[in-house]
């Protein structure tokens, strides 16, 4: 099988296992903003937000330092025991802490403390599974990884369906039942689902000797800090907004925001996806003579995939949001969607840059870069938002990722030389990017139109790209 053809496969089988839960998010998206105004929905937006930055905390760079000393370690096993030893202790200690200062923690997250102990659970949860499913993903056991993983996805979705929809429709009595506050349903529902993930991995705590190697955990450390720090970067650039908006301007603003904002998962979609399936990839291949051919080759599919994702969600915008958001109210803040999906798509090529200095090992340069995007996050709202309102905050996350991007590629190219064909991806990024704006301020609802442009996109990569697929396919072939 040739490496991009187990790609592929890898990307495929592990994106299932990603992109189910994440459309089934997207069929409970109608349900949750039908039952939640938007200020309840920015209060379970202030939930998430929470639990995203304790799940960066609380594993602090070690997934991403698995798989780098995983990848070049003779004694594997011993890497992963390290990490899992790592992981358990601090998510022990890391749980009496929380609850000591949980009143501090839900006042900064504007979180009602009854809603902090579903947060800190969840959380807890989250993290011991971390390093067995990062060694499912190591060992090559995707299907493994998708089961377990669809199982937490429909635990979460029968719960939800049954507490938010079943019981009000069908009027069913429970004395538990409060109608009241229907917002804690989606916070049982999702910390039920993520225990029962970690009873069925469970059996993969011990089905190797655990050691903890103090020298091994020094050098996983040193690597995986940076990415700590790059962590948190990336969680503000992806949620500070949110927060921002919620404080300067009000609850619903920051409610309408959030939910339109989910038009967009479908792009976020695809970059999880990918990123599932391609650290692993990168670091078993990095010492292949053709890896950084190989490497181009991916980051230039992405763009042409990520670009034809970006005009199809925005060429059809009025159909996605009338499925998705049926509550007008929310509709206030439609137009951050084709900027927050051209963010998503820099944020997807960065993801691709990035190869070079986690290849090199000089994660030090990742983190630079994230909190160069997390400054920008940060000043642009504080600075825009008093001036034009929530644009501000679709404008910032544009402007951010998209130095990132910039900034990863030049310094990679001197420290790990990949071959990116940077026309060639540049052209496509414009001529999607100038189809979709067209088509949300000009063509909205011009389906027909819509539809040409997506048709003359497609022929132009065909025309362009037709022999190098061709090259591509017969390889595969062949093998």
């Amino acid at each position: 099988m040739s490496v991009l053809k187990r790609f592929v496969k890898d990307t495929a089988v592990y994106g299932l296992a990603t992109i189910l839960p994440r459309i089934m998010n997207i069929v409970l998206v109608p349900l949750h903003t039908d039952v939640l105004d938007p200020v309840n929905y920015a209060e379970n937006t202030s939930f998430y937000i929470g639990a995203a930055f304790l799940n960066v905390l609380l594993t602090y760079g070690m997934e991403t330092a698995f798989f780098r000393f995983f990848s070049k370690s003779e004694n594997k096993d011993r890497v992963y025991s390290t990490v899992l030893i790592a992981l358990t202790t601090t998510a022990i200690v890391a749980f009496g802490l929380l609850f000591v200062f949980k009143n501090p923690i839900s006042e900064a997250l504007e979180l009602r403390s009854e809603y902090f102990g579903y947060l800190i659970g969840l959380t807890i949860l989250d993290t011991l599974v971390v390093a067995p499913f990062a060694y499912l993903r190591a060992k090559g056991k995707a299907l493994r990884f998708a089961g377990i993983k669809l199982v937490n996805l429909a635990i979460y979705v029968v719960l939800n369906l049954f507490f938010l929809w079943a019981i009000p429709y069908f009027d069913l009595k429970f004395s538990w039942y409060n109608s009241e506050n229907i917002l804690v349903y989606i916070f049982i529902a999702n910390l039920a689902a993520s225990a029962v993930t970690f009873l069925l991995i469970a059996p993969d705590f011990f089905r190797i000797k655990l050691i903890f190697d103090r020298q091994l955990f020094k050098q996983l450390w040193q690597y995986g800090w940076p990415v700590l720090v790059a962590g948190l970067a990336f969680v503000i650039n992806e949620n500070l907004d949110k927060l921002l908006l919620g404080n300067m301007l009000d609850k619903e603003i920051m409610g309408a925001y959030s939910g339109c904002y989910k038009l967009a998962v479908f792009m976020t979609i695809f970059i999880q996806a990918f990123r599932l399936g391609a650290e692993p990839f990168f670091f078993n291949h990095a010492q292949s003579k053709n890896a950084p051919a190989t490497y181009a080759t991916i980051l230039k599919y992405f763009t042409i995939a990520g670009a034809l994702g970006l005009m199809i969600i925005v060429c059809f915008i009025d159909f996605f949001k009338d499925i998705l958001i049926r509550d007008a109210e929310y509709f206030k803040a439609l137009e951050i969607v084709p900027y927050i999906l051209l963010a998503n798509l820099f944020l997807g090529i960065y993801h691709n840059l990035a190869v070079w200095y986690k290849l090199t090992d000089k994660t030090l340069y990742g983190m630079y870069f994230s909190i160069i995007g997390a400054a920008l996050t940060i000043g642009l709202n504080l600075l825009l938002i008093p001036e034009i309102g929530f644009m501000a905050s679709a404008y910032a996350t544009v402007v951010a990722y998209g130095v990132m991007m910039m900034i990863s590629y030049f310094y990679g190219q001197k420290h790990y030389r990949i071959p990116y064909n940077t026309a060639r991806i540049a052209m496509y990024l414009t001529v999607a990017t100038t189809i979709a704006m067209v088509s949300f301020y000009y063509l909205r609802e011009s389906y027909i139109v819509n539809f040409g442009f997506l048709i003359a996109f497609a022929l132009l990569v065909f025309m362009l790209e037709k022999k190098e697929l061709v090259g591509i396919l017969n390889r595969n072939t062949n093998q």
